[in-house]
């Protein structure tokens, strides 16, 4: 191991040790090592108290389900010198005293150290009061500002819903900030940003919490809106925050993002914000479709029609469909997708959100795969298509 590799042994050694790491993450596994077993795509190590005793609790990250392994402090050793940089090329360990990014590369491990990213350090446990990102009783001025919080950081009661889903939104973001860029700017696109309460959100969690500089683009057809979320922006002075006034379908120049966003965008208009985030090469997409009403009226499935007897059946199943065709699309074109409960369900059906990051590139088995699942549904023409067809 080259010299900082044996400095950051050093830092992981002291922060598992001394009880100060806040967490670790390994991601980037090497696609040629043989195994006979699945590697996670990544691991993120957090301490935890099980039955009164310390542990570090190790988070397996497979592309549909995760695992967890507790161990002790000099299991967490071991394990991480077993994994990096054999098996993981890059590694993140967040302290409040310093964060330290490694990536192995062919002449040798690469260091950055950078100052604390300020994510909240707890005590560890199970039975905890929930963390969020952005806590409660600290005055975070985007949220005072949209009226969710007091001047105190008390958050109203009749705002605590969108409190929780602000928080549970910046934990879905926070778990790919790994797969986004480490150096230089992150540019990130909005479509259909609305008011902007997520997309001041995701603003401050890269930016204030991660410590990093910022391009984004909020993009929506309601002016009223855009000329608030820019009045805000500018009432705050936050950095690299632009909004524009336009419709999704008319985008034309996206630049080249590495995350793009499109959160309740209407029925088709999701489709065409992944269409145009595939086009652009985004790293990373996030999607939490609305009214997904186009294969409605399309279903064409035998074999279902006892179902689709009953409307609000049809209605769902369509809606499912819609987003498994979605998932389905963006693997074809190279992307590891997941859907995922982005808020409580007792709060609004529409609570799935889409979570790409971009891996290979397009396959005719992952297209095949795409277009049997349509023939399923009676082979329908979709706004999908042009995703697959696209690429």
């Amino acid at each position: 191991m080259s010299d900082s590799g044996g400095e950051l042994s050093e830092f992981v050694q002291s922060a598992v040790r001394d009880q100060q790491m806040i967490s670790l993450i390994l991601a980037r596994p090497r696609k040629s090592r043989p195994s006979l077993t699945p590697v996670p795509r990544k691991l993120t190590v957090r301490p935890v108290t099980i039955q009164k005793e310390f542990r570090y609790q190790w988070e397996q990250q497979f592309d549909r389900q995760q695992t967890h392994v507790n161990r002790t402090a000099a299991e967490t050793e071991r394990e991480f010198h077993r994994m990096f940089p054999a098996v993981y090329q890059e590694a993140y360990l967040f302290t409040g005293q310093c964060d330290l990014i490694a990536r192995a590369t062919p002449q040798g491990i690469v260091l950055q150290k950078k100052p604390p990213s300020q994510l909240p350090q707890v005590e560890p446990g199970h039975d905890r009061k929930k963390s969020h990102l952005i806590p409660e009783g600290t005055p975070c001025p985007f949220l005072v500002e949209l009226d969710v919080m007091t001047s105190d950081g008390k958050v109203k009661a009749s705002r605590q819903k969108k409190f929780r889903q602000i928080n549970r939104y910046l934990e879905m973001v926070n778990d790919i900030v790994a797969e986004l860029p480490a150096t230089g700017p992150i540019r990130v696109v909005d479509f259909g940003c609305g008011l902007s309460y997520l997309t001041f959100a995701l603003h401050h969690l890269l930016h204030v919490l991660h410590g990093r500089s910022v391009e984004l683009l909020g993009i929506d057809q309601n002016l009223h809106v855009i000329q608030r979320c820019r009045e805000i922006a500018g009432q705050l002075k936050l950095p690299g925050m632009r909004f524009q006034f336009e419709r999704i379908r008319t985008v034309s120049e996206l630049g080249n993002p590495d995350l793009t966003v499109s959160l309740h965008a209407c029925d088709t208009a999701t489709d065409d914000a992944l269409a145009l985030s595939v086009g652009a090469g985004a790293r990373v997409i996030l999607a939490a479709p609305c009214c997904q009403r186009e294969l409605f009226n399309k279903l064409n499935c035998p074999t279902l029609n006892g179902m689709f007897r009953f409307g609000v059946v049809q209605e769902r199943v369509a809606a499912l469909a819609t987003d498994s065709l979605r998932a389905a699309a963006l693997e074809a074109v190279g992307y590891r997708t997941q859907l995922l409960e982005f808020i409580e369900l007792e709060h609004t059906p529409k609570n799935l959100l889409l979570r790409a990051v971009k891996r290979d590139e397009s396959t005719p088995a992952g297209k095949d795969r795409y277009r049997q699942l349509k023939s399923f549904f009676g082979d329908p023409q979709l706004a999908t298509d042009a995703i697959v067809d696209g690429a």
